[in-house]
């Protein structure tokens, strides 16, 4: 199942077809981590309705899902979770930072950070979703800003500005994003795009905020103007 990007379910190679309020189902049972009772999930999904109606709601949103002979759903009692073998590219996204947080990323040095480039469904405004992406979103950041370092630190100058790259596309006005890029390119030898790359950030936040770069930012360009 995808979330990153955008909504999607595959099964045998195949997209399925999944309605509006089928998709909101599996999404939230998704990004949790134990299983949901019918009542918050009505609750969460159909907010503005009467209990009764969105109890309804959601009877119809499980016989849609099983109709499409799609065996996602597990009931647990009066709970529902995913089935343990349905894959989600958030989870997936999620073990991969946190390994990258911790240090014990297996096969960093591959530079696949494709997992950690998009953000949780972008144009679903839900606030479940909203919370669940601004801390997806936090993590994916740093686990990219720690991987860049830890690729320079380790000599692997190119993969260190592909992963620098991914952060500052992932959110330009990052100052810490930045600031990861820019030591990979001063590491490779690159004072050239280092110093473009600050004069991008610094009037990239001059326009958009009103700011300067920091203290750290100006003593890592520094060392460049004094060498």
């Amino acid at each position: 199942m995808g979330l990153l990007r955008s909504f999607q379910l595959t099964a045998d190679g195949r997209e399925v077809a999944v309605s509006l309020s089928g998709q909101k189902l599996l999404a939230l049972l998704a990004l949790s981590v134990r299983p949901l009772t019918r009542t918050f999930i009505a609750g969460t999904l159909w907010s503005n309705c009467t209990e009764e109606r969105a109890y309804g709601n959601l009877r119809s949103a499980i016989w849609r899902i099983r109709a499409q002979q799609q065996d996602v759903l597990e009931a647990c009692g009066e709970c529902l979770t995913l089935t343990a073998d349905v894959k989600v590219d958030v989870r997936e996204a999620e073990a991969l930072a946190a390994r990258l947080l911790h240090g014990i990323a297996s096969g960093e040095h591959e530079c696949d950070g494709s997992l950690l480039s998009w953000d949780l469904l972008p144009t679903w405004a839900e606030d479940w979703v909203l919370v669940e992406r601004e801390r997806l979103r936090q993590m994916r950041m740093h686990a990219l800003e720690r991987w860049c370092e830890r690729l320079v630190a380790a000599g692997r100058w190119g993969d260190a500005v592909s992963i620098g790259v991914l952060a500052v596309q992932a959110e330009p006005l990052r100052e810490s994003a930045h600031r990861a890029l820019i030591a990979a390119h001063i590491a490779e030898g690159n004072v050239g795009e280092a110093l473009a790359q600050y004069a991008y950030f610094k009037r990239l936040v001059r326009e958009e905020l009103d700011l300067a770069p920091s203290a750290q930012m100006e003593e890592l360009i520094g060392h460049i103007r004094m060498s």
